[in-house]
């Protein structure tokens, strides 16, 4: 069996395919395919019988792919089974398309798959709509074209049906391609989750041995189905029957997990493809950069297995339907509602002891190591199905598709709350900036900003993480940002009240009738606003009448008791009795305990009780967050369509590097962004007739080769009449010499606010919009919120509340706020419509009562050869 260029994919059985583009070598297959089909789809095909040029027919299709044909086909087990195409018509911006799918795979979604394969294909060549003839009877061709989910029409009446779909990119088309994704990835990780068999490969005699570890794990774990072992020295190893190599095995296993060195184990996983294994954990290093890793690589490829590794922990599952331990951890994982997908089999054997102190336990547990195959975003996918899993954690170090990553998070996060420990956030990669923009958008930056948008809630130690996992395993999430505090210590009171200030949290305003109950059941020298204090001389039981009280205020939304153990008695030993209260989030602190969270009361998950205030006001604020992303409306906010869209494509197409400042401004224009009235002239040219015609006062800047922001003495200000500003022009030429290529010249704008917008387009993320402080702020202050694009209403709002400086920004309502939301939907659509755009540098941009405009553009263009990050297909 050949392996050859395509993507691997997923049919809706789980099956996968390859889909490749079709070459005049393929022509035999295409005949082939059209010589099995069945009298009624010849019919449906072909309108009547069979014709006679069918091998001239297969010859057009299978034609090298150029700008007026493409066809791709679907390969399965290495047989042809399906073809699409499509042939451009006289206007070139429409084309018709033709299907052809095997009746043997009819129900799996392979034409729905090509038709993808196709749109996305069609969409970077510029094609508007798709055009198909129909026969009214074919009623499974039109079902096909119609859920695609693009904007879809047809004829009505007569034999014949004219279909029209839209190629234009929308929600409810990712949206419809999302769905598809989900049920197949999943009917394909049944293979890894739900296995019927298993067979541990390389399972080892000597207890030690990470083999001999994985298959003990096995065995203990429970699981029902048949277990082999692959061992040349052993007939049977600890109960386990033992065959000498892959191909002895008494049935082809589901599943297998490879514990082999790296030579041995790239045959093994050959192995497993020709014998028929649907998936495969090879927990064996050594593999990547050699190439023992190219031919697992290639058996994965070639045989349609999922893979989950190499250079893994391994998986591990506790579904009482189907548990298993397929990993060397070194204690049993409890049951649980926590899902963990890492790449880092350290940060699971950490995350797995930590949760197991807390009596806290797993559904899933997935390392995926090197990340050959299965990654983050299947299980994702997975959760998405799997209603045992309550809570995702994700520890990602690369992300091979982040903005799927992005909508997969989001629609999880919807559900259920999406964990992440950051990795990689120093700037070290970071390369030399070329624009303020560019200065600002960190890859940390990016990532951060992909979580925050998709809900994803963010820690930065495993410590963290499990705090997080106590609090939200324990308790509700917050309905507000208002916190009270309880203590019966007056310094843990005011740490905890201090901390909840800094994480950004309100402290509430008790009511005068919550204050009254305070005063009839505390000492006189209690202190009843918040934080409230209760003294140290109180009983328990008075405690617990204290906190009672303060749940019951209305103005309150979530509370910390902080609490330490006098003489007079424990107050901790009445919180349980008095939680959880409805509807109000209550997290107990308590000063001087051994470990840094610990339920409550051991073995009841009454509520999280942490060692420190500020850890407690921390996981607060993490799910106050939270719960505000999920009660931000996720409607989109539209500016007015562009005139002429097309030109702003044609206009990009084929430049590279750092525009002019002509072009520059051109690209401005043609978006409908507010640019500041610029006059260009070649610094070759006389400034004569240009000077005459301008008004006064002026500011002339340089366009130099070398000179990345003007302020490095390229900028004269406030020039007035025509005398002056030819001495200006002289000026420049004489301070850049050979370098200047020319000069703008603009009218002195009005007095107003400056800020900076922005763009970074990274080839993995897509574009970054970032907003901040502009003009001379911007490197001294570098106050900077970010954002991916697209942007939606809600996104616009984050970047101009989310600077350290937006609370003074706004505050005074002299700045016209609507016209700044307005120009960063603006520039959020000319990234999404110019892939090409690398940089955008809007800086300063001057903001007034009456609305803003760009005073200097920078804007730099590169080929885009990024994939479609929403074509289903798999990792390679």
């Amino acid at each position: 069996m050949s392996v050859e260029a395509g993507s691997r994919a997923l049919l809706a059985d789980g099956d996968v395919v390859l889909v490749r583009p079709l070459h005049p070598a393929d022509t035999a297959e295409v005949l082939a395919l059209h010589a099995r089909l069945t009298q009624q789809d010849t019919y449906f095909r072909f309108f009547g019988a069979r014709p006679s040029g069918l091998d001239k027919l297969a010859a057009e299709m299978t034609a090298d792919p150029g700008p007026g044909h493409h066809a791709v086909g679907c390969y399965r087990r290495g047989e042809l089974v399906g073809v699409a195409n499509y042939e451009v018509l006289k206007d070139g911006t429409d084309a018709e398309v033709a299907l052809v799918v095997d009746a043997s795979v009819r129900t799996l979604g392979v034409a729905t798959l090509l038709m993808e394969h196709l749109v996305s294909h069609a969409r970077k060549t510029g094609l508007k709509r798709f055009l198909a003839e129909v026969l009214a009877e074919n009623a499974k061709v039109l079902h096909v074209f119609k859920d695609l989910g693009l904007r879809f029409e047809a004829s009505v009446g007569g034999p014949e049906r004219d279909v029209v779909m839209r190629l234009d990119e929308d929600a409810a088309y990712l949206d419809a391609v999302l769905e598809r994704d989900l049920v197949a990835d999943a009917a394909s990780l049944k293979h890894l989750f739900k296995p019927s068999s298993i067979a541990v490969i390389g399972a080892g005699r000597r207890p030690g041995s990470v083999g001999h570890a994985v298959l003990a794990n096995l065995v203990a774990s429970g699981f029902t189905g048949p277990v082999e072992a692959v061992n040349p020295h052993a007939e049977e190893i600890l109960g386990v029957p033992s065959v000498p190599f892959v191909a002895a095995l008494s049935r082809p296993p589901e599943l297998a997990v490879v514990c082999l060195p790296a030579p041995a184990a790239a045959e093994a996983v050959e192995e497993c493809g020709k014998l028929g294994v649907r998936a495969v954990v090879v927990i064996s290093s050594g593999l990547t950069g050699t190439v023992y890793g190219d031919r697992v690589h290639t058996a994965v490829r070639e045989y349609g297995m999922r893979l989950v590794g190499p250079n893994c922990l391994g998986v591990l599952s506790t579904d009482p339907a189907c548990p298993f331990d397929l990993t060397f951890l070194g204690s049993r994982v409890h049951p649980g509602n926590i899902g963990v997908v890492t790449q880092s089999g350290g940060v699971g054997i950490a995350l797995a002891e930590s949760l197991g102190d807390l009596g806290l336990g797993m559904s899933t547990l997935v390392s995926t190591g090197d990340k050959y195959d299965v990654s983050g975003n299947d299980l994702l996918m997975w959760w998405t199905a799997d209603r045992r899993t309550e809570l995702a954690v994700l520890y990602l170090e690369s992300f091979g598709n982040p903005r799927k990553f992005g909508r997969l998070a989001r629609r999880l996060a919807r559900t259920r709350p999406v964990l992440a420990v950051r990795s990689g956030s120093g700037d070290t990669a970071q390369r030399a900036a070329a624009s303020h923009t560019a200065a600002a958008a960190t890859p940390a930056v990016t990532r951060d900003a992909l979580f925050e948008q998709a809900g994803v809630t963010a820690v930065d130690t495993v410590a963290e993480l499990v705090d997080v996992l106590a609090g939200l395993s324990w308790q509700l999430l917050p309905g507000g940002p208002r916190v009270a505090v309880v203590s019966n210590a007056g310094g843990a009171g005011v740490l905890a009240a201090d901390a909840c200030e800094r994480e950004g949290l309100v402290m509430a305003e008790l009511s005068d009738e919550t204050r009254e109950r305070l005063a009839k059941v505390l000492p006189a020298e209690a202190a009843v606003r918040n934080p409230v204090d209760t003294t140290a001389a109180v009983s328990a039981e008075v405690f617990a009448d204290a906190l009672r009280a303060v749940l019951a205020d209305d103005g309150v939304d979530a509370v910390i008791a902080a609490t330490v153990p006098t003489a007079v008695g424990d107050p901790g030993t009445s919180l349980a009795a008095v939680l959880p209260p409805e509807y109000k989030t209550v997290f107990a602190v308590r000063p001087g305990q051994r470990a840094r969270v610990a339920p409550l009361v051991p073995g009841t998950g009454v509520t999280a009780c942490y060692d420190d205030p500020a850890a407690a006001a921390a996981v607060l604020a993490r799910l106050v967050r939270y719960e505000q992303w999920l009660n931000r409306p996720e409607t989109d906010e539209s500016v007015a369509p562009l005139e002429n869209p097309g030109a702003l494509r044609t206009f990009a197409a084929g430049r590279e590097g750092w525009l002019s400042a002509a072009d520059a401004v051109e690209l401005l224009r043609l978006a409908d962004i507010p640019m500041v009235e610029t006059h260009y002239v070649q610094a070759s040219d006389s400034m004569a007739a240009a000077a005459a015609d301008l008004g006064s006062p002026v500011v002339l800047k340089a366009d130099a080769e070398g000179l990345l922001h003007k302020t490095a003495g390229g900028v004269l200000l406030n020039v007035h009449g025509a005398d002056r500003i030819l001495e200006a022009f002289r000026i420049l030429r004489s301070r850049f010499g050979s370098a200047l290529r020319g000069v703008t010249v603009q009218p002195m704008a009005e007095p107003g606010r400056e800020v900076l917008v922005g763009v970074r387009s990274d080839p993995v993320f897509g574009p970054l919009v970032v907003f901040g402080l502009g003009g001379v702020d911007t490197d001294l202050i570098a106050d900077h919120a970010a954002r991916l694009a697209p942007l939606t209403a809600a996104d616009v709002d984050l970047l101009l509340d989310g600077l350290r400086a937006s609370k003074a920004l706004w505050s005074s309502g002299q700045l016209d706020r609507a016209a700044v939301r307005e120009l960063l939907l603006k520039v959020s659509r000319l990234a999404e419509l110019v892939p090409e755009l690398a940089e955008l540098d809007l800086n300063p941009v001057r903001v007034r009562s009456d609305g803003c405009v760009a005073l200097d553009v920078r804007a730099r263009l590169e080929r885009s050869a990024s994939a479609d990050p929403f074509l289903r297909r798999l990792r390679d």
